[in-house]
């Protein structure tokens, strides 16, 4: 029997039937008249007409329209490559579009009815291109924007990108900060800070009355025509609709100013009560503690200061000098423990990504950063000139997935609630458009996200992220069958045992819901990997010599996180992950009737089984050894023995109290302790 979740979900479906920029055609037709091939738009694909569209660049599009009367319904269907912020009569709408690959590239359909009214209305949209350094999950083809409307009150109106005139300008106010893992001393991959010089701004753009005359007329893009998959001709933005639903966005505002430099007191800012005044001629800092980890979009209002030098400086938590004896070596790689408690500011300073404002001097200015930034603490090291600065307000437009926290937890225990609250909060500061660590990667692995997914399901019964990860880490496959470990991603990256984890989170959806319809077109997907696995099984039973990066945690005693022998030998570790998805595949492919390849994929796990206790168990232990020399053992592998049931359910009890007892094993880290967790339900 399957299980079902407790949690009752209701099923969200993103789309609008007969969109009319898809053919009623729905096969494909003769000729090249577009609007009658299968899924063609009647918009077009437009850029800027000089400008380079590969490199970093930001551009407003404007569109100016009458309306006799306020629309009954106003829909609009919207994409741009990289990122778009849409306004309508000055009125912030949302962003997008949400997170694909070029050959499943997203667009949004919205009713802008309620932000439209009778007279001259005006549609303006931000479109940023990150260039060279964006984020490592943005793929591109070049700088576009696409925008196709319908009014039903009025059928007639035309105001498509490409049928109809628009206006754009390159704003020259931005130019691209570049980070890179050296210089934030991490692994990144989130994509550059920017540089504002508020002089070149063309302030007021939004507005339904700006003199956009001067404004240039745009192109068309390299290809113009918009289309979705299935189309007859080759393309490059293959479109699809959204399925997931638009962010959550909400007002937060900071805690508390921790301290400051070169000055006394300005403290009132952040309340949104009264501003705050930065002298002539100061350097000053100002360090800002939001009370606990957001994320978002975070907005600066600032007058004056002409000439004036802001930097804003984004981190998770403060760090230790490099020099403090608090310092103490932990970790898989020895890595530098500089954070230690991070409500403990004292002796502590900030790093990480930043952006630099440059006021001109004029009054109600805005700043709201293009890409998402991540954070606890926050601080601003200001240098003014000739003119005073004054900081009207700040505070954090929050951005992310909308989940609601249905499920419910109690216990005597405060800490446990705590907990429980902290725990929450990671998951949704960790969920937007995809599932990613939302400060240095921004990148959706499948390791973590099969963990996240079960989460959100549990606690918010929304599916429909866990939906799309599943469904693009089947678009990410490659020619030898296996997923990229992340994605989107245009770094290809490979870690077969997450390809093995991937078919554990289509185990995990078919278990918890009854949707035959989505798990069954992932079949093809889950058997080339299986059987990319199934090709390196020799003689011995075991799957041996596996090329790429086969991380399965980032232990002590795992180098670079592989398991010994998954390189260059046997690992007991690999081949019971290996195991523990053919089991999984045998069940979903025996209940879809696939009988002969589930009888195929359950012999050779009979057979692996058989092989890693022939030669990896040790009796005298009650262990499986990492590889066949028995020399090193782990909890990861005892935890695949316990839920692949290749460790005697008699015997597992026993073996798990070994796990849990014996520090001579190689221990699990905080991310794999999850499975830690489901092998200790079992006993």
């Amino acid at each position: 029997m399957k299980r079902l979740s407790l949690l009752a979900v209701v099923l969200f479906i993103f789309s609008i039937p007969n969109f009319s920029q898809e053919s009623k055609v729905r096969i494909n037709h003769e000729g090249k008249n577009f609007q009658m091939l299968k899924h063609a738009w009647k918009a077009q694909w437009i850029t800027h007409p000089t400008a380079s569209t590969l490199d970093y660049g930001v551009f407003h599009f404007r569109k100016s329209f009458e309306l006799a009367g306020p629309p009954e319904e106003f829909l609009i269907h919207i994409s741009a490559d990289n990122r778009y912020r849409l306004f309508v009569n000055g009125r912030y709408v949302t962003y997008g579009p949400s997170i694909g690959d070029i050959d499943h590239y997203r667009y949004e359909s919205i009713d802008i009815s309620e932000y439209l009214h009778t007279g001259k209305n005006v549609i303006t949209t931000e479109v940023v291109n990150f260039g060279e350094y964006r984020r490592a999950a943005q793929q591109t083809f070049q700088t576009a924007f696409i925008l196709q409307a319908e009014c039903k009150n009025d059928p007639h109106l035309n105001i498509d990108t490409g049928a109809s005139p628009w206006k754009v300008l390159k704003n020259r106010a931005y130019s691209s900060i570049p980070f890179t893992t050296d210089s934030l001393g991490a692994y990144y991959a989130a994509g550059p800070g920017e540089r504002i010089d508020a002089s070149l701004y063309p302030w007021g753009w939004k507005g339904v009355d700006f003199d956009d005359s001067h404004w240039q007329d745009p192109k068309a893009g390299t290809v113009e025509f918009a289309v979705g998959r299935g189309f007859l001709y080759g393309s490059t933005w293959f479109l699809v609709p959204r399925e997931i639903p638009l962010m959550e966005e909400h007002e937060e505002r900071f805690h508390r100013i921790v301290r400051t430099s070169g000055l006394e007191n300005i403290s009132s800012f952040i309340t949104g009560d009264k501003p705050g005044t930065v002298p002539p001629n100061s350097r000053v800092t100002i360090l800002l503690d939001h009370k606990y980890h957001t994320t978002g979009f975070p907005e600066l209002k600032f007058s004056k200061g002409k000439d004036a030098t802001i930097k804003v400086t984004y981190s998770e938590a403060l760090f230790l000098p490099w020099s403090s004896d608090e310092l103490r070596k932990v970790g898989h790689y020895d890595a530098i423990d500089r954070k230690r408690d991070r409500n403990n500011v004292e002796g502590k300073y900030i790093e990480g990504y930043y952006d630099l404002i440059i006021p001109d001097g004029g009054a109600d200015r805005r700043f709201r950063p293009l890409s998402r930034k991540t954070f606890r603490y926050i601080q601003f090291d200001i240098q003014t000139s000739d003119e005073e600065l004054v900081i009207d307000d700040y505070f954090n437009i929050y951005a992310g997935y909308p989940f609601e926290e249905k499920a419910s937890f109690s216990s005597e225990d405060e800490q446990l609630h705590e907990i429980w609250d902290a725990a929450w909060r990671t998951l949704v500061n960790s969920s937007e458009e995809q599932f990613f660590d939302p400060y240095f990667e921004q990148l959706q692995y499948i390791g973590d996200t099969r963990i996240e997914a079960l989460v959100s399901i549990y606690v918010s019964g929304d599916d429909r992220l866990m939906r799309k990860a599943i469904q693009q880490f089947d678009d990410s496959r490659l020619p030898n069958g296996l997923t990229q470990s992340r994605y989107p991603s245009y770094i290809v990256q490979v870690i077969p045992p997450y390809s093995l984890l991937w078919i554990g989170m289509i185990h995990d959806y078919y278990m918890y819901r009854n949707d035959d319809e989505f798990v069954r077109r992932f079949i093809p997907g889950m058997k080339t990997v299986l059987d990319w696995f199934a090709e390196r099984v020799d003689s011995s039973g075991m799957a041996t010599s596996l090329e790429w990066w086969n991380f399965t945690d980032w232990s002590k005693g795992f180098s670079n996180g592989i398991p010994p022998g998954a390189d260059d030998g046997y690992s007991a570790n690999i081949n019971l992950q290996f195991l523990t998805a053919l089991q999984h595949s045998v069940e979903i492919l025996e209940h879809f009737n696939f009988n002969s390849d589930a009888e195929r994929y359950s012999a050779l796990g009979h057979r692996i089984q058989a092989s890693v206790l022939k030669n990896c168990y040790n009796p005298e232990k009650r262990l499986i050894a990492e590889t066949p020399d028995k020399k090193v053992y782990s909890q990861h592998t005892n935890i695949w023995g316990i839920l692949s049931n290749t460790i005697p359910e008699e015997e597992q009890a026993e073996a798990m109290q070994v796990l849990l007892n014996d520090s001579s094993l190689i221990q699990a880290t905080i991310y794999f302790k999850f499975y830690l967790f489901r092998a200790l339900q079992k006993c």
